[in-house]
């Protein structure tokens, strides 16, 4: 009995610490920013639904996409791949944004009640450990303009 109880627990456990599935990723929010003196790009998904925005004049009107199932599964797949609590210590690859070669990029999720942030980078090259993310987002808002 002792083993069965102890069998069933280490089940219970283990799942419970497990990936993220498609039902956590429904109240996940990841934000992808992206400007500089002439570009503007801000990417808001949740929910299997993207909100785009590029520029900031009032003629750029924010646009809400449906991202197909398959983009989805690949974007929890490539969500499941990062370790949020490291962040924020990711190193950036280039710094092309300090004499205007880039657009400064940053990434924010929020998952179960907690923001995690990355500090900036530079658009286009992110820091290798969330390349797959950034690139999938990147290319989702750039396929529906």
């Amino acid at each position: 009995m002792k083993a069965l109880s102890l069998l069933l627990l280490a089940l219970f456990l283990g799942k419970s610490c497990g990936p993220t599935t498609g039902h956590e990723m429904t109240t996940t929010v990841i934000e992808y920013t992206a400007h500089s003196r002439g570009y503007h790009l801000k990417v808001v998904l949740s929910n299997q639904k993207a909100l785009v925005s590029q520029g900031i004049a009032p003629e750029n009107p924010t646009r809400e996409l449906a991202i197909s199932d398959a983009d989805w599964k690949e974007l929890i797949t490539y969500f499941e791949a990062v370790k949020l609590e490291e962040l924020s210590t990711l190193k950036d690859p280039t710094q092309k944004r300090f004499y205007d070669g880039a657009a400064i990029a940053h990434l924010k999720i929020k998952y179960k009640e907690t923001t995690y942030e990355t500090v900036d980078f530079d658009h286009g090259f992110p820091p290798l450990e969330i390349e797959k993310l950034v690139h999938k987002i990147v290319a989702l808002a750039k396929a529906n303009e």
